[in-house]
């Protein structure tokens, strides 16, 4: 293996600390399949999302992140490229998607798409041609083919797993085995051939030529393996987030291709970004994407999986934040995403990670789910909301197995397999045939009474999420203490409670089921769950249970 935990991490450049839009920008997720559908074929498609921008814009968003809508055979929902300068037909055509760009521009809106480089589809012009040519070819060397082991090349190559379960080879029919730490029709990239460098650096300028204003690197951890390919040799099934150091995850070798690529994106400017999908042991590790000549920002995962408790949260924070801080880079906070339960779900059930089954305590899950969305707008640096978690959205959880399409359902001992639930079309419409996802139905199907959850539904309702999201992010962008920051400070509170002070601003934060009484810091400017507490005579307030309530001071 090339690199472990306790060795030194490179030197780093001085940390650069000039401002940038992403140092406090809230970024809304969209998940194409799943937003808006405009020609009524039950597949969100991009001039869906076009001309919901103006949603967006009005919740108060600063940029939208696209997940992956290039040509696709789609056995991972487009995360399987065919080609990556071609619009899958199902999301609509190049013309939509330059359009969709300059309509965000006008808007205010910043727009980044999603990259797939550490894996292709089966699909792509250079994997079909090397199955074609056969073992020998040149264009083998870009992927990675191996013979197998045992007499006849029966085994695989080595004992690697796939993300989805399953070996991390398949066989082909002349013999050889191929890499895929996700499913079969995923091939990995060989990233130490410079063909594969010269391609993405030539996909990345395809996409900044046409406006994007940065990528969201998806399994950035992943693309440089081991030299040798060695055994793993141990037993338990490889997560994303926990197992360690895998000879294919977090390899050192991977920060020369970041800083190349920040390299390149420097000649369009200081304003376009790199997102790191980096699942790493620990932040400290994260915090190596994020160095100043490599990556603009890294997802926390560390705080999405951590659970609804003071102690926990506070543990992260702090750790965060003191990773981030030598290299200069923004901290991010994340809730949800198209891979893991919606935190309205996962709140409303008890410990148990961040892929779960049981629809749990609805009222319960989506009272911590407001309460933990101020928690993390007040902290400092960056936020990712995702699509319909500002209306609340729990998971759909008793889809009925013949329309689940996650791969990872489908093979044994991977993943839990449970992302569909995450990936239902989004409600914006009381009425309709899809509660307003589209005039047909939707690719999931979405569950009764989604639509007393829409957009229409909840818009005007000052109870609602969704006013509740509109409100945070307006005084987010007003109040000089938010947004971006290395630092917070911790106030005295009692036990399941977090306070904490930034300039002219104080949380507070009852993770407990019971009230709790405490000093006022000040005036209420917004609580997660009704309104403002009242302050007695003698400087106290009552926090609710399971609330979040912002003061300024």
């Amino acid at each position: 293996m090339t690199q472990h935990l306790t060795a030194p991490a490179p030197t780093a450049p001085a940390a650069d600390t000039a401002p940038g839009w992403w140092r406090d920008a809230v970024i809304y997720q969209v998940y194409p399949r799943s937003f808006a559908d405009a020609d009524g074929d039950g597949m969100g498609d991009l001039p869906g999302i076009r001309r919901r921008l103006p949603y967006l814009k009005e919740l108060g968003v600063d940029a939208v992140w696209l997940s992956p809508f290039y040509a696709s055979p789609q056995a991972d929902a487009g995360y399987d490229v065919a080609d990556y300068r071609a619009i899958d037909p199902m999301f609509g055509t190049l013309a939509d998607a330059e359009a969709l760009i300059a309509d965000a521009r006008a808007l205010g809106l910043r727009t980044i798409v999603d990259l797939v480089p550490n894996h292709s589809s089966d699909q792509h012009a250079w994997f079909r041609q090397a199955l074609a040519e056969g073992p020998g070819s040149p264009l083998r060397e870009r992927y990675h083919f191996r013979p197998g082991k045992g007499t006849d090349g029966e085994l695989p190559p080595n004992d690697w797993e796939s993300i989805f379960g399953g070996p991390a080879w398949t066989r082909t029919a002349d013999g050889e085995w191929y890499l895929h730490l996700f499913a079969p029709e995923q091939p990995d990239f060989n990233w130490e051939h410079p063909a594969v460098r010269d391609e993405f650096r030539s996909i990345l300028r395809f996409w900044l030529d046409i406006g994007v204003d940065g990528f969201r690197v998806d399994v950035a951890h992943g693309l440089i393996k081991a030299e040798g390919l060695p055994d793993i040799g141990a037993g338990e099934q490889v997560k994303l987030l926990g197992n360690g150091v895998m000879p294919f995850f977090d390899q050192d070798g991977v920060h020369e291709v970041y800083r190349d690529w920040r390299t390149l994106l420097a000649e369009y400017g200081d304003e376009r970004v790199l997102v790191a999908e980096a699942w790493t042991p620990t932040v400290e590790r994260t915090a190596h994407y994020v160095r100043p000549d490599e990556m603009h920002q890294a997802f926390n995962f560390q705080y999405l999986s951590t659970y609804w408790d003071a102690e926990a949260l506070r543990e992260v924070i702090d750790a965060s934040l003191a990773a981030m801080r030598p290299v200069g880079a923004p901290t991010t906070w994340v809730l949800s995403n198209h891979d893991v339960t919606r935190h309205a779900t996962r709140f409303a059930n008890p410990p148990g990670g961040t892929q779960l089954r049981t629809p749990g305590d609805r009222a319960l899950g989506l009272r911590r789910a407001r309460a933990a969305t101020l928690l993390m707008l007040a902290l400092p640096g960056s936020a990712y909301v995702y699509q319909g978690e500002e209306l609340g959205l729990p998971d759909v959880t008793d889809l009925p197995d013949e329309v689940r399409q996650d791969p990872s359902y489908f093979r044994a001992a991977g993943q839990d397999g449970f992302r569909d639930g995450c990936r239902v079309p989004i409600p914006w419409t009381v009425e309709g045939p899809s509660a307003g996802f589209g005039p047909g139905g939707s690719w999931l199907p979405q569950p009764e009474g989604w639509g007393e959850l829409s957009v229409e539904a909840q818009t005007g309702d000052p109870g609602s999420t969704l006013e509740l999201y509109r409100a945070a992010l307006a005084v987010r962008r007003e109040h000089p203490g938010l947004g971006a920051g290395e630092t917070v400070t911790w106030l005295e509170a009692p036990e399941g409670v977090l306070a904490f002070s930034r300039p002219r601003f104080t949380c507070t934060a009852n993770t407990t089921g019971a009230p709790v009484r405490l000093t006022a810091p000040g005036t209420a400017l917004l609580a997660s769950q009704g309104a403002a507490p009242a302050v007695a005579e003698d400087g106290t307030f009552e926090l609710p249970a399971d609330t979040t309530v912002w003061w300024t001071v």
